[in-house]
């Protein structure tokens, strides 16, 4: 057994990720087990600077705001703004603090530096403008797709005016009221003007599609996808905003869902454009259902990765990442009869696992799942195992 199980071990580097693989994916998911490591982070930099040097990815995305995202972008194509301001206003969840974050913004920049556009890296937040406390405005995001269309399009086609959209939406402080999260009934999503605007916001996108042809040619084709990315995340929000003032028990059901679709809307967008690197928690880019309780409730949903996979096939590929000890968070040794404790038994302190090849060893021998006793971090399922292409595993994590 133990030899079995030392025969799906590799290095961790792009070629023997790549190995893994029947053909380059057009999207290749890296997921972690937890946030705010920079042990993960860095091992995600390295891997992911191999892939853009050996095998031609031309997309990084991360589980960060979309919109956010656009100032990163900028920056490293452009470079628009300062490394500092970047960090500041172009991460969402706090991700600008942390040290691996800023490498991987500071070496894409220094990547593009003098390539032809063709060539450049680009940079991509994918999650919707959402915090666990609640949601955006969708302010920033119809206010674009309204300018974008009445400076390049038709203006007699518009739905409605830009003064009309700003009457609708009324002060932003009541799209983001915390207490929403809770209180359905302090949501404005259900009001008469949040009804309007899903229907405006349902004709501007309609309007863009529409004149596609026209607007390409006016503008450029990065123009037109960030409108279309203004337009996705203003019929998201709308949506979010409508179900948080649910009062029925699917609601929060349907609010995480929505969530993965929006995070998957865009993927699929950016794999249009080209070959994708993708990082975020294992749970949205897994290929099963997942899973988690709410008020001692279980919730059930489809990952953005289950979702892209079904659009795309073989063309998305997944490694999940799994670790043995957080100590500074309790997380100490894996038992040995779980999926963490057995690759915590091999002589390495990181390596790439062939996941399939890994489950086909273990046969009957089905193991434990491990139970975290830190609510932050979340070990493998066991019976996902056959559904990743690959596992990254760390020994250990210090911490950051």
């Amino acid at each position: 057994m133990a030899t079995d199980i030392k025969d799906t071990v590799h290095a961790v580097e792009a070629a023997a990720v790549m190995e893994l693989l029947p053909a380059r994916p057009r999207v290749l998911a890296l997921g972690e087990p937890t946030h705010g490591e920079d042990t993960l982070l860095d091992l995600r930099n390295e891997l992911f600077r191999q892939l853009v040097e050996q095998e031609g990815y031309r997309t990084i995305a991360i589980e960060s705001d979309c919109m956010m995202g656009l100032v990163v972008d900028d920056y490293v194509v452009s470079g628009t703004g300062t490394l500092d301001e970047v960090m500041e206003h172009g991460f969402s969840h706090g991700w600008g603090t942390s040290a691996a974050n800023r490498e991987l913004v500071r070496w894409i920049r220094a990547y593009n530096d003098g390539r032809p556009a063709s060539e450049r890296l680009r940079f991509a937040g994918f999650d919707g403008p959402l915090e666990i406390t609640g949601a955006a405005s969708p302010r920033q995001a119809l206010t674009a797709l309204h300018g974008y269309l009445s400076a390049r399009g038709d203006a007699d086609l518009l739905p409605c005016t830009a003064e009309t959209l700003d009457r609708l939406l009324g002060a932003d402080d009541r799209w983001t009221n915390p207490a929403a999260m809770m209180d359905p009934a302090r949501s404005v999503g259900q009001s008469a003007e949040a009804r309007e605007l899903r229907l405006l916001a349902d004709d501007l996108v309609a309007l863009l599609d529409a004149q596609t042809p026209h607007l390409i040619t006016a503008t450029s084709r990065d123009d037109w996808d960030r409108a279309r990315l203004y337009g996705r995340t203003a019929t998201g929000l709308l949506r979010y905003h409508f179900w948080m003032a649910d009062t029925s028990p699917s609601r929060m059901t349907r609010l995480v869902g929505l969530r993965d679709q929006m995070m998957a809307d865009n993927l699929l967008a950016l794999a249009e454009r080209g070959p994708a690197l993708v990082h975020a928690h294992n749970g949205h880019l897994q290929r099963d259902k997942s899973t988690m309780r709410m008020g001692g409730l279980p919730v059930e949903w489809w990952s953005a990765g289950a979702l892209v996979n079904a659009h795309l096939g073989e063309e998305y590929a997944f490694l999940a990442t799994a670790l043995g000890t957080i100590r500074h968070q309790g997380v100490d040794t894996p038992p040995p009869d779980t999926v963490e404790g057995l690759l915590y038994a091999l002589p390495e302190d990181r390596c790439v696992i062939d996941a399939p090849r890994l489950a086909t060893a273990l046969g009957d021998t089905r193991p434990a799942p491990r139970v975290s006793p830190w609510f932050g971090y979340a070990p493998l399922d066991p019976a996902h195992l056959a559904d990743s292409d690959g596992i990254v595993f760390v020994k250990d994590v210090p911490q950051s």
